[in-house]
């Protein structure tokens, strides 16, 4: 595919169902590609635009809403795992630390994970619980993207300035950087080379 042209063809998506954990998640060998970010970082419009699909899953103004693995059977082919999202300071430190476990006890455990996309938004300076989970995810070699959120909500100059602080911490541990994109619910930015890498990846 050429560079600049668009990626048209549209995912078929149903909702599966909502699980506290791998027990009762579906298990039938298709691939996982599990999406999770700060409580904050737009995670359901995120969904809904990557899928194409406005109320496929449920935003809410109260952050920290999502708190089971919601699975997406996409084109018959890949399940999309909507995870909960961690760092929500409007529950108590027990309840994010219980949550951050649950998280990694997931992702240590999906074998057929070949994708992990964390979500950080493009309009803050470097966040530390995002930092510190990226950080885990390397250690524990979890196949990962980066993908900043909101990209409309900043000129370009700023969310340019943004992204080189987020590098330069990462690069305090990593070697190599993950692979980064861009991505806004609002002007589709992104979208189109998101879906085409993660069919990529599926192949």
């Amino acid at each position: 595919m050429r560079a600049g042209k668009k990626h048209k063809k549209r995912w078929e998506v149903e909702y599966v169902g909502s699980y506290p954990g791998h027990e009762g998640a579906p298990n039938d060998g298709k691939p996982l590609v599990a999406i999770i970010g700060r409580s904050n970082v737009g995670k359901s419009s995120f969904i809904n635009c990557l899928c194409g699909m406005r109320e496929l899953a449920r935003t809410s103004a109260k952050p920290g809403k999502t708190q089971t693995l919601n699975y997406y059977l996409v084109n018959q082919a890949f399940y999309l795992v909507d995870m909960p999202g961690y760092g929500y300071a409007g529950v108590s430190k027990t309840t994010r630390a219980n949550w951050a476990d649950w998280s990694k006890n997931f992702i240590l455990n999906a074998p057929m994970l070949v994708c992990l996309m964390i979500l950080t938004d493009s309009n803050l300076p470097p966040q530390d619980s995002d930092v510190q989970f990226i950080n885990w995810c390397g250690e524990q070699q979890v196949p990962l993207v980066l993908i900043r959120t909101k990209t409309d909500k900043s000129k370009d100059v700023n969310i340019n300035t943004l992204e080189k602080e987020f590098k330069n911490k990462l690069l305090e541990t990593w070697e190599e950087l993950p692979v980064m994109y861009r991505h806004s619910s609002i002007t589709k930015e992104g979208t189109d080379a998101l879906r085409l890498a993660v069919e990529t990846m599926l192949k």
